[in-house]
């Protein structure tokens, strides 16, 4: 099931995508919750309700809706760097990684980025939010959390995992290097696009087979498939776990491919007029525009 966070009538709804096209608004039935964290706290429960409108009612035409962020969790966007060993390779090089001097790290390089910094498809990217100038792209794959927990085992980690969507972690590089913890540069407003759905998890039979691609103008900048994580998803969930409760709808930002502008020499910075498109194959696109 495809599911979004819609706007209509001045109105923020949640909704599935269907296959003809059409959002079905499930904000119609008075038992289900107005939010995506809420309904994916229903679970198996609330996918069911869903399934029993889909085959009752009908949608509403796309063009009708605004697409916003498919889920606004109630932690921070949990994040993490250095996951692709060529991106890994690359951003030392940069010199811009003030976090350890390791190339590959031992364990995953856990950050956050704010709430607000979450925006939906097609909206802008305001560089303005970033003095320094130096806001570069990071396409990824997000995985959004179901039934939540603490010290949840690698074993186990799959049963939480309710569904993917995409994420572009948009980020402040001077700011990056200057604070060293990765917070400040990456939580600018508008520096968390996310979408345009979250596809269920049994909608995609093996998501390591999936490729994460970034384009920025048409030009491909990032190509590779999730299976390249140094740490997998289930290593992710159980080091996040060990620490922090998880809670339903969380997402997890799963690190991003070689190819980002500042691994280009010379560096590749955003600038106003680009638009970012991130893919990830059963997923979708996320597109943002830049100014």
């Amino acid at each position: 099931m495809r599911l979004v966070t819609f706007t209509a009538a001045d109105e923020s709804r949640i909704g599935v995508w269907q296959a003809d096209g059409t959002v079905l608004d499930l904000t119609d039935d008075p038992q289900l919750p107005r939010d995506m964290a809420g309904f994916v706290a229903l679970g198996t429960d609330g996918l069911a309700a869903a399934a029993a409108l889909a085959d009752s009612g009908s949608g509403t035409e796309f063009g009708a809706v605004t697409l916003d962020a498919p889920v606004r969790p109630r932690n921070n966007v949990m994040a993490v760097g250095r996951n692709y060993h060529e991106h890994a390779l690359e951003f030392t090089d940069s010199g811009f990684d003030a976090s350890e001097k390791e190339m590959i790290p031992d364990h995953p390089i856990i950050f956050t980025k704010a709430v607000s910094s979450i925006i939906g498809p097609n909206v802008a990217i305001e560089l303005a939010h970033d003095p320094s100038g130096t806001s570069d792209y990071e396409g990824e794959l997000g995985v959004v959390i179901g039934p939540g927990g603490t010290s949840i085992s690698a074993a186990d980690a799959m049963e939480h995992v309710y569904g993917y969507t995409i994420i572009n972690d948009v980020t402040a590089r001077a700011l990056q290097k200057q604070h060293v913890q990765f917070f400040i540069g990456k939580s600018p407003a508008t520096f968390c696009p996310m979408g345009p759905a979250i596809v269920t998890s049994d909608e995609i039979a093996d998501i390591t087979e999936a490729w994460v691609r970034t384009t920025v103008n048409g030009e491909e900048r990032q190509a590779a498939q999730v299976r390249d994580l140094i740490f997998d998803i289930p290593i992710l969930i159980e080091e996040i776990s060990a620490a922090v409760r998880l809670e339903p709808g969380d997402v997890i930002s799963t690190g991003t491919p070689a190819g980002v502008g500042i691994g280009k020499k010379p560096p590749m910075y955003l600038k106003s007029g680009d638009v970012i498109e991130v893919s990830v194959d059963g997923i979708g696109t996320l597109r943002n525009p830049v100014v």
